[in-house]
């Protein structure tokens, strides 16, 4: 997996770098001292990344900051000083939450967990980028979907939820990861929580996307750095 590590603590980071060499199934692609470059690398494509070791205290930009800002990310570890910020960085679906000082043995056991998790997300989803469907495991049996039959996706803790006109599949999958396999002319990021086929789009308020379902309608909230980019995708014509 291409790593990098993000974080301005020099000796953690040397650590953390070391750890990374040491790692056959590691390739560290760079090293930041800070998120405000690590980001700018990320967001303008200059670098391709499966996995990032980040920091959370940092100067110019903390570690929770790097993860907002950051529509679709790699996998995450997080490494820090402080436990306390554990539950905040959870919910931006990260991997593992490492102490400092870490341990190689601690270190290669969230390694792994990435390993398992991605593992999982590739047995849980079958797709074939030309096509326009996707198969999903239910009790042991890969069901077919056509990407019109999605109405949106929603995160779950580790779990995503796929709706549809008619049912329902929870499967063990990264918001980040489902959204890798849906076509992305198709399907819209528009909350931490929520993806949307925009073709189930009826409306658009201030806080809420407005999707058609079997039951009528349903208010799905959206995050203002997601409604811009939405906006900007979408065929709007305004007076």
């Amino acid at each position: 997996m291409r790593t990098i590590v993000v974080d301005d603590d020099q000796l953690s980071r040397k650590v953390i770098e070391e750890f990374v060499n040491r790692t056959e199934s590691l390739t560290l692609v760079n090293s930041y001292s800070n998120a405000v470059a690590a980001i700018n690398d990320l967001q303008n494509l200059k670098i391709e990344v499966d996995l990032i070791f980040l920091d959370v205290e940092m100067p110019e930009m903390t570690g929770i900051e790097f993860l907002k800002s950051l529509p679709t990310a790699p996998s995450v570890i997080i490494i820090s000083a402080k436990e306390h910020y554990a539950l905040e960085a959870f919910e931006y679906d990260v991997t593992d939450y490492l102490l400092k000082p870490v341990s190689y043995s601690r270190f290669f056991k969230a390694v792994s967990k990435v390993q398992k998790r991605v593992q999982m997300q590739r047995e849980s989803t079958s797709f074939s980028e030309n096509s326009d469907e996707i198969f999903i495991k239910k009790n042991g049996v890969f069901l077919r979907l056509t990407f019109n039959d999605i109405l949106f996706v929603e995160a779950l803790e580790n779990y995503v939820i796929v709706t549809t006109f008619k049912e329902k599949f929870t499967i063990h999958f990264t918001m980040k990861a489902i959204l890798a396999k849906l076509p992305p002319q198709k399907f819209k990021r528009v909350h931490r929580s929520f993806i949307v086929n925009i073709n189930t789009i009826k409306g658009i308020e201030e806080t809420n996307v407005i999707v058609e379902v079997e039951e009528g309608k349903k208010l799905i909230p959206i995050g203002k750095s997601y409604k811009e980019k939405l906006m900007s995708d979408i065929n709007l014509m305004t007076r």
